[in-house]
């Protein structure tokens, strides 16, 4: 296999062999020519992997913007993925792919699209951004892969941002070399840079520049939604998210430990500090020195978070990662509650939503009767006597089914809410939000965190080679996909042959998807959503 670098440097009539190979596999970049490959998994499909979109964050450009490539002559071998961005080593995962091979020269691209697209085509384009809680993940994740999302005729494109300390260190000394007055924001800065890479060549590749649908799921729903919410997108095409497991009200306490919250400057700056010191170092310089190995392994979670509530406790209050998105007044200028109040943001169609198994539901939980009345007595204090009623339970089975449909219910609530914020500050798009209900047939917890990616992509055969995949599988990504796809495509999910899926913005339902189709209130009853919502205004934002 031909190694991962330019072509430049090989004999003029071996440039001449690679051009016959199959002239249709390549593609001219204002950078220079790259030469992809088809789809391992999909026939009809050209992918192009390991495309730079930013030059290497390496020595003094560590901690800093990214910035355009350089340009190459001849042709660029996009045949293999680029390396991925430094972090720890989790094994492979719905996340990851296990592969060892990582670098700072890590900022790149990757494009699928109909081996028959040519500039000019238009087709709408797809951008997906990992998840991994900011320290994890790559765009190589073959859960990810864009073949088949590809073949519905689309362009689909998968980044890479830098993560861990590279991508979100905050410090008075950063934010003074800043033009900005910013630091903690270069992963942002880095899916920004894709976007601008796409909008800026996209074309050659039959994708549609000013029509840019940006997906993401988890941490990646937080890069989605801040997509929207920063204002050095405004031109970039984008005209859409999907934020999976993503946007949540900010008053909803669950907001604060997920990957979509974020930090404010003086506290991740102040963090900074405490973390150079810790490493027993005196300046930003003697950091960027340092071997990027050395840093993959600090600071997952922000143990501090919760401490000043009363959820601190509660194991299903995860604590958010430390690295994480800073409300900097520049990447990201107001907060979200204050950018949703004064329609600051991007008003672009938005489909967002929650998994029946996470954000504190379980298929198997483990409370005790007394446990279950401590917890939620703790939780909602002067409103606990209204909680125990419409959530009664008077042995260990009711309480655990309680906490479920509790849990259930907020997760729902939570991105209603959210939906009616975005309403209320006057956006005029429509928010089409989900509740994902089918596990997959892998064992690994119900309907759990990220399940949904299968389908989404039609990933399933080769996603997870250990699962026993059925044709009900196979139905359920039919149906899912081609949801996404009319949304990538028109703003709208809704197509002929689907179960109507409608907004959210102000009817109190949402759309379940999976083990059954059709739209279903956010809660059992008002009263339930009413007790939510009067528990959120009891809230600071998060």
């Amino acid at each position: 296999m031909l190694p991962n670098l330019l072509f430049s440097g090989l004999a003029a009539s071996s440039l001449a062999i690679l051009a016959l190979a199959d002239s249709s596999r390549t593609v001219s970049t204002s950078y220079g020519k790259v030469l992809g490959s088809t789809s391992d998994y999909v026939d009809g499909i050209h992918v192009y992997k390991g495309i730079p979109h930013a030059a290497p964050p390496t020595g003094s450009r560590r901690f800093r913007a990214p910035e355009k490539p350089d340009s190459w002559e001849g042709v660029r071998n996009a045949t293999v993925f680029g390396l991925q961005c430094p972090q720890p080593n989790m094994g492979a995962s719905i996340f990851t792919t296990g592969n060892t091979e990582m670098s700072e020269d890590c900022l790149s691209v990757n494009v699928w699209a109909p081996a028959n697209a040519t500039a000019g085509d238009d087709l709408p384009v797809y951008v997906w951004i990992y998840g991994g809680r900011f320290y994890m993940g790559s765009g190589d994740v073959v859960t990810y892969d864009g073949s088949s999302l590809a073949s519905k005729g689309l362009v689909v494109v998968t980044l890479n941002y830098r993560l861990g300390v590279l991508g979100f260190m905050a410090h008075p000394d950063l934010s003074a070399e800043s033009p900005h007055n910013s630091s903690g924001n270069y992963g942002v800065l880095d899916m920004i840079s894709g976007l601008q890479w796409v909008h800026d060549e996209i074309r050659h590749f039959g994708g549609n520049p000013d029509h840019i649908t940006v997906g993401g799921q988890s941490a990646g729903s937080s890069g989605a939604l801040d997509m929207m919410y920063s204002p050095l997108t405004a031109d970039l095409g984008v005209v859409g998210v999907i934020s999976e497991t993503g946007a949540r009200g900010v008053r909803d306490p669950m907001m604060g430990g997920a990957s979509t919250s974020y930090r404010q400057k003086k506290n991740a700056e102040n963090f900074g500090e405490i973390f150079l010191k810790e490493l027993n170092l005196t300046s930003i310089e003697e950091l960027r020195e340092m071997d990027y190995t050395d840093l993959t392994e600090y600071g997952y979670d922000n143990g501090i978070w919760y401490e000043p509530t009363p959820y601190v406790n509660i194991s299903a209050f995860m604590e958010p990662p430390e690295w994480r998105p800073v409300h900097d007044s520049y990447v990201l200028p107001m907060g979200y509650g204050e950018s949703l109040r004064a329609d600051s943001h991007q008003d672009v169609a938005i489909l967002t939503g929650n998994n029946k198994d996470e954000s504190g539901a379980e298929e198997s939980q483990a409370y005790t009767l007394s446990e279950y009345q401590t917890d939620f007595t703790n939780m909602f204090g002067n409103l606990s006597t209204r909680f125990f009623e419409l959530y009664p339970a008077t042995t260990a089975d009711e309480a655990n089914n309680m906490v479920n449909e509790f849990y259930r219910d907020l997760s729902r609530t939570g991105t209603w809410d959210w939906a009616r914020d975005w309403a209320k500050g006057g956006a005029q798009s429509e928010v089409y939000t989900y509740y994902w209900t089918h596990a997959p047939p892998n064992g690994n917890g119900g309907a759990y965190h990220g399940s949904e990616l299968y389908y989404a992509f039609h990933t399933l055969p080769y996603a997870d080679t250990t699962a026993n995949w059925t044709a009900t599988d196979y139905a359920i990504a039919d149906v899912m996909q081609t949801y996404w796809v009319n949304f990538i495509k028109t703003g709208n999910p809704n197509g002929p042959g689907l179960t109507y899926w409608p907004s959210s913005k102000t009817n109190a339902t949402t759309m379940w998807l999976g083990n059954s189709w059709g739209a279903g209130r956010v809660a059992e009853s008002n009263a339930r959503i009413d007790l939510i919502r009067d528990w959120f205004s009891q809230n600071l934002e998060w």
